[in-house]
């Protein structure tokens, strides 16, 4: 961990923290559009998707999630690197202002009182390079496909595996401090992540991580339509902030 030296610093979670959706699987659909995966994988993720939609069960997301990974690592394989950057555009450009006011906000603040913004993302690295250089973050980790004569190999690194020493890797790297440290994330692989900030913040969490998060007295956000709730805890209850 790093020394009180230095400047202090930001880390968000990208999908579905700053991005309304998530890129992964807008990037999936991209390939599924364009005829890079077979049908009969289409149809699964969409069958998945609407089990999750219609809340039949807590692990629906996970499922669906699941079957889009198997998908969109299959289509790889098939992709040389320029088709795959030029389906990154396309999804960049679609989703690149989709973000939630909150953390958009939040971002804006932060880099007027010199903060370094972090992203560490399970998205694959091309499209997050995009996002993260579009609104001004300083560095960052993603998943990253392996390539070969500019084609994919299989084999992958999943910097957010391990969100806590993904961060520590670029606290080290830019000597930050961890002093007044925010962190932003809302599912329970940012839980590591969050757990080593100064000032945690969990945002629209899952339930998994909101448990967590009120059992250990963080702050909570929830932005719904044109409305924002900050929750903090007080004397041993929630109230808004």
């Amino acid at each position: 961990m790093a020394k009180d030296t230095g400047r202090p610093f930001a880390v968000f979670d990208i999908d579905g923290t700053l991005i309304r959706w998530q890129l992964y699987h807008a990037v999936a659909d991209e390939l599924a559009k364009q005829g890079y995966t077979t049908p009969k994988t289409y149809q699964a993720m969409r069958e998945a998707r609407m089990t999750w939609k219609r809340r039949t069960d807590d692990n629906a997301f996970k499922d669906y999630e699941a079957k889009v990974i198997v998908a969109y690592e299959k289509a790889l394989l098939n992709l040389t690197l320029d088709q795959l950057i030029k389906i990154a555009d396309k999804v960049f450009d679609e989703y690149k202002e989709q973000v939630y006011i909150y953390t958009r906000n939040l971002i804006a603040e932060l880099k007027a009182k010199n903060y370094m913004l972090l992203a560490i993302s399970g998205s694959q690295s091309e499209i997050v390079e995009k996002v993260v250089n579009y609104w001004g973050f300083d560095d960052y980790l993603a998943t990253v496909y392996a390539q070969e004569d500019a084609r994919f190999t299989g084999q992958k690194i999943v910097h957010s595996d391990d969100k806590k020493s993904a961060l520590n890797k670029m606290v080290t790297k830019h000597n930050l401090n961890f002093k007044g440290s925010i962190g932003v994330g809302d599912t329970r692989s940012d839980i590591p992540m969050l757990e080593i900030v100064e000032r945690p913040i969990a945002f629209n969490p899952e339930k998994e991580l909101f448990a967590h998060a009120k059992s250990k007295g963080w702050k909570i956000v929830i932005e719904r339509k044109n409305m924002i709730y900050e929750l903090e805890k007080l004397n041993g209850r929630y109230q808004l902030a």
